[in-house]
Formats: structure tokens, sequence, C-alpha cells
């Protein structure tokens, strides 16, 4: 397979590793909206993004790493006119029309395009979708982090007087034991969440009014129980510079008669959350592979797609040593 990449942050970088250790597939290089002399990659070449209609048809899957904001809903439909794409949009109340976007595009031009894919919208989507199938009689709970969230903590460095900042999710122990005792409790976002921040503040700045902006900013910070602390920027580079993250879904329900309770489980603990996303990213580029080749044009997400098209094993040797 031959894959090329566009956009190259920290998901376009993750991206670059799954695929230099993937046996089936080939780099064809970074396409960029930067100045290709002023990108680094691990070792592929980088061209303009403007130049990315040159290589129709060298590319098999092009693996889309941009912003759920404002990037992909532009930049997922308009590339699979012209090529097999995979996205990682994550904006879940918008899923539905970026899937209809998209849709719509691949259809009229025989592409396959697979949206959403990661580990939330991805991977804790289809432990959402087995455990209720499963266990009917019953309740979903999603736990994120401890881990860094990306968006809370850009949204605090967008604040007057803070230089840089990190926001961590961490789920309430409590709460995450009552759903494991078969409770089925329910929940506000305050009694699943805590949320931690880090601030470096500029010098002189009003602590004070940068706390407060913090725990009232609605949609982020003001239906949680939030702490903020204040530590300098070689303290925030010493211990907070990595992008950790993870969680767990969990459904408990009933069978039979009500009497008999169990927990269904899928965790994640992830050392870096882009780097994790992208192996995801790479998995699933071979199922799209495999399903333009089989003509079955149109959008796609995690849920439409079969185990064993991720898998570089055969179908007989994945019934004998995975089954």
């Amino acid at each position: 397979m031959k894959i090329a990449i566009y956009g190259y942050g920290n998901l376009g970088k993750g991206v670059e590793h799954a695929v230099l250790n993937a046996p089936d597939m080939e780099m064809v290089g970074v396409f960029t909206r930067r100045e290709p002399s002023a990108v680094k990659t691990i070792k592929s070449k980088v061209f303009s993004a403007d130049r990315i209609l040159e290589f129709k048809n060298d590319i098999d899957v092009l693996i889309i790493c941009g912003g759920s904001a404002t990037d992909l809903p532009k930049m997922t439909p308009t590339l699979a006119e012209h090529f097999n794409v995979i996205d990682s949009f994550d904006t879940h109340a918008k899923i539905p029309e970026h899937f209809d976007a998209v849709d719509e595009v691949c259809l009229k031009n025989n592409k396959v395009a697979l949206i959403s894919c990661g580990w939330d919208p991805g991977m804790f989507s289809l432990a959402r979708v087995y455990s209720e199938a499963i266990l009917p009689n019953g309740k979903d709970y999603t736990f994120w982090g401890r881990g860094v969230s990306q968006g809370h903590s850009d949204a605090i460095r967008r604040i007057k007087g803070v230089v840089d900042a990190r926001q961590y999710t961490v789920p309430i122990e409590s709460a995450l034991q009552s759903v494991r005792n078969g409770e089925m409790p329910e929940f506000t976002a305050r009694q699943k969440h805590l949320r931690e921040c880090y601030v470096v503040a500029e010098e002189g700045a009003d602590l004070k009014a940068i706390e407060q902006e913090i725990v009232t900013m609605p949609n982020y910070f003001a239906d949680y129980d939030t702490t903020v602390n204040f530590i300098s920027l070689e303290e925030l580079k010493e211990k907070h510079m990595g992008i950790p993250h993870g969680g767990k879904v969990i459904r408990t329900g009933t069978t039979a008669n009500g009497e008999n309770k169990h927990v269904i489980e899928y965790s994640l603990k992830l050392d870096s959350n882009p780097e994790f996303t992208a192996s995801v990213l790479v998995a699933y580029a071979r199922a799209v592979n495999k399903m333009y080749y089989k003509k079955d044009y149109g959008c796609k997400t995690v849920l439409d797609v079969a185990p064993a098209d991720l898998s570089l094993r055969s179908g007989k040797n994945l019934r004998k040593e995975m089954l």
C-alpha cells in the first residue's frame, strides 16, 4: 500500500512512525500547508499541499491529519473527490453531518473514506456497540483520563496573561468504583470527572482573574470541579510536556430475570495520545484499501469494518492463532 500524510503535526508524525513500522506499507510523502523546507520528518519526502493532485495515481490511501474544528470539515470532502481518505474527526455531535458530506462526494467519485477514526470516537465506539448488543438491559459509562486534554489546554492558553498551560481530565475514583460494582448510578458531569490545570502566567499577571476566568469558562470548566495550579515555565517543561491520555468504557447490565449482574470494561492507558491515534488510523487505512478493491465505495466509520480487514494475517491464520 502506498500511503501519504496530509498535515504534519503531532498526529502526522505519529502516522509516519506507524507507516514506517508497517511491512505492507510505503510512504509516498508528507503534504503540508507550511513551507516544505521548514518541515522536518523522520525520513519521508515533504511536498507542498498545493501539489497533492500531482500524486493522484500514486496514493492508495491519504491519511488526513488536520483539526476537527475547522480543517477536517473542509479537507476530507474536498480530498475524497480524488483519493481514498481517512480522518480522525472527533466532534461527536457533528459526526452525522460530516459523514453525509463525505459520503456524497465518495459515491460520486467511486472513492472510500473512513471518518472519525481513533480511540474516541473509534475504539471506544466499538466497545459501546459490542457491549450494548450483548447486554441490552444495562447502562454505558465512559471515563476519560487521567490525561491531557489538548482542546482544554488550548482554551486556557487563549486567556490574557497566560504563557502556557496543560489541563488534565481526571476520573473521580468513587464514581468509577460505583460503576464497576454494577450499581448503575446516574451522574452529572461534575460527579464523573475533575479538571486539573497547570498554568504558567506572565510576570505581574492577575492570577485571581485568570483562575476565575478558567473555572467559570462555559463548555469547558464551569460544569466541573476545577483546580488551578500556577507553576513556572521550567516546571511545566520538566513535568508536563508529554501528551498522555486514555480512559475506560464500561457497561453494566443484567441478564435473565435481572438477578445476575455483568460488567464489561474496555480500558486504554496511553503514553502518547497522538501516537496511539495514529496507529489506529494506519490499521484502518489497510481496511480502506481493501474496501476500495471490493468496490465498496462511500463513507464509512469503524462500525462498518470487519476486524479481519485491519489485520496483516490471512483468514486461515486468524482462525488458527487469534480466534
